[in-house]
């Protein structure tokens, strides 16, 4: 199964899982990685968390704390890794060759390319079977 090399936006995708635990995975296209997440917060609630401090935080009611602690935690690392993943996405579909064979950042260091010479002027990986293209072009024909 191949995965998308669109762009997406961290941001979206941390905001999502503060919304919902693994929604953020969602966006990203990660089903599995989002199910995990989701059992992980129903098994961290259901192992250290009273349940009435559950049903009083679902009812609105005060709650202390430190008994929902285990879930804010867990749902804070969701959010966390669900930016980290979009960042890690994003960077892989900036080194990825564009639908007609051009590339526009290093495949080696990542950076961007200077499409007047055939090396990379960072880490002077060869470049000379690569098409290269200006940055300013590939992100014109992503519209």
């Amino acid at each position: 199964m191949d995965r998308s090399v669109s762009r997406k936006r961290p941001w979206l995708a941390a905001v999502l899982a503060v919304l919902a635990t693994g929604l953020g995975h969602v966006y990203l296209r990660r089903v599995r990685r989002a199910a995990g997440w989701l059992v992980a917060l129903l098994g961290v609630s259901f192992l250290f968390v009273d349940g009435a401090a559950l049903t009083a935080l679902v009812g609105g009611d005060p709650v202390d704390p430190l008994a929902v602690a285990p879930v804010v935690f867990v749902g804070a690392l969701s959010v966390i890794d669900a930016y980290l993943v979009a960042r890690a996405h994003n960077a892989v579909a900036r080194i990825t060759a564009t639908p007609d064979g051009a590339v526009t950042h290093c495949p080696s260091c990542g950076r961007e390319l200077d499409p007047s010479i055939d090396f990379c002027h960072w880490c002077t990986t060869d470049l000379s079977g690569l098409e290269v293209e200006p940055v300013d072009a590939a992100e014109d024909s992503d519209d």
